[in-house]
């Protein structure tokens, strides 16, 4: 596993549990992404994913669920909820190559979804990306 891939299964652990338990601070993420990256490089790129994404999820969940057919984000499972918020994110607002950015996103599908999810995810980030590129 590359070292930025570490840094996005670590903000993808925050941002499930921001989804299912929100209660996390600034400061408690930075100390859990802080013991689990040891990195200040890691840590930073962690934060970055894991800010952008709190900051403009509603947006992207909007984008999401047009995109979605017949899912709301509400009903996705909330792993697969918060990879795809990820691969949004990076897709929209960071440097990382668009099919980075949904490989890096299946894979974390592929490690902490279901059966079905990094097919899921895959299909909802591909329509994003041709969606992006037709605006």
């Amino acid at each position: 596993m590359s070292r930025r891939s570490r840094a996005r299964e670590v903000a993808l652990q925050i941002l499930f549990e921001d989804d299912v338990n929100p209660r996390t601070t600034v400061a408690e993420t930075k100390q859990f992404v802080s013991a689990r990256l040891n990195s200040p490089e890691l840590e930073e790129f962690c934060l970055s994913l894991i800010l952008g994404v709190r900051r403009n999820q509603a947006e992207l969940d909007t984008q999401l669920s047009q995109i979605a057919d017949n899912w709301s984000v509400a009903r996705m499972a909330a792993t697969d909820r918060n990879v795809l918020r990820l691969g949004a994110f990076e897709i929209l607002y960071t440097d990382t190559p668009d099919r980075a950015a949904i490989n890096e996103a299946v894979e974390l599908a592929k490690r902490f979804g279901t059966a079905q999810s990094a097919h899921f995810v895959n299909g909802i980030l591909d329509k994003f990306i041709h969606r992006k590129d037709a605006n």
